[in-house]
């Protein structure tokens, strides 16, 4: 991998993580796209490295107060009820779905998952999902003749069984295509929640599990056609570039419907099942020399 590759995979991983398309879905479409080796499951992982080391940053404020009141509960009963405190346990039990399913599916993730064909299938049908989500989000809000609106829930509200669901839908999104905020941001609307306290957990879910991920793929790193200094550098800039894109996300769902993100999503599957058919691209586009 080339200096150049690894600054717009890195840029790409930036621009796609936070967003509802899929970062890893962009990452293998861009080198296929360019005619690049498809850069690999395991540079995938370290580069989300990056875009995490963001959202600590950008979180940092509920992070230590979550971790502070979690670790005090552990010794103090009284501090069990609060609402901290149970958001760490929460975070926890819905990392478990993705941590079990990962390590179970580890052989697809690298290899059948990333076929174009089913990537474009995602792309459509979570795009259609996620429309179908944001449509009865909007309901709720709105109200309408012969309606009120709809209050929907806060994170003060979710317990066990929500954050289970939340991360189920998070596992979906080791298919390629899927997306994790897009999944679990769904999973969210669809259980009834606000857009902001659907976002928000999702950002949190992500840390245990994308950290994890990426240290468990650490000792892959310099195989193949990618190099260590390539894949740091990557995760460099996916870092500068997903600070920015969190800070507007947070503040564009406030206002915003998630209807761009759908129309882009099912478009550009559209788009991959033709170049596909037509024979422009290989469903294993650059996988051979990978």
């Amino acid at each position: 991998m080339s200096w150049f590759e690894s600054f717009v995979l890195g840029l790409v991983q930036g621009l796609t993580e936070f967003l509802p398309i899929s970062s890893s879905a962009h990452l293998r479409l861009t080198a296929a796209f360019a005619g690049w080796h498809d850069p690999g499951a395991a540079f995938t992982a370290i580069t989300q490295i990056g875009t995490e080391a963001a959202v600590l940053i950008y979180f940092r404020k509920d992070i230590v107060r979550i971790v502070s009141a979690w670790f005090r509960s552990l010794t103090n009963r009284s501090m069990r009820s609060d609402h901290d405190a149970q958001m760490g346990w929460l975070v926890i039990v819905g990392s478990i779905p993705i941590g079990v399913l990962g390590v179970t599916f580890k052989d697809q993730i690298e290899g059948p998952f990333r076929d174009l064909r089913l990537i474009a299938t995602t792309l459509i049908v979570m795009g259609v999902v996620l429309g179908i989500a944001d449509r009865l989000a909007a309901r709720d809000e709105a109200g309408g003749r012969h309606r009120a609106a709809k209050e929907r829930k806060t994170l003060r509200e979710l317990g066990v069984k929500d954050g289970l669901i939340f991360g189920f839908c998070q596992a979906m999104a080791l298919i390629p295509g899927v997306s994790r905020s897009g999944a679990t941001i769904s999973g969210g609307l669809l259980m009834g929640y606000t857009r902001e306290a659907a976002a928000r957990y999702s950002f949190l879910l992500a840390i245990p599990a994308v950290l994890a991920s990426g240290v468990f793929e650490l000792k892959d790193a310099g195989e193949g056609h990618v190099s260590w200094g390539p894949t740091i550098f990557a995760t460099f800039i996916a870092f500068g570039v997903g600070y920015a894109v969190i800070a507007w996300f947070m503040k564009f769902i406030t206002t915003k419907s998630f209807m761009p993100f759908v129309i882009y999503r099912v478009l550009l599957g559209l788009i991959l099942f033709a170049l596909v058919t037509a024979g422009v691209l290989s469903p294993h586009a650059g996988e051979s020399a990978g």
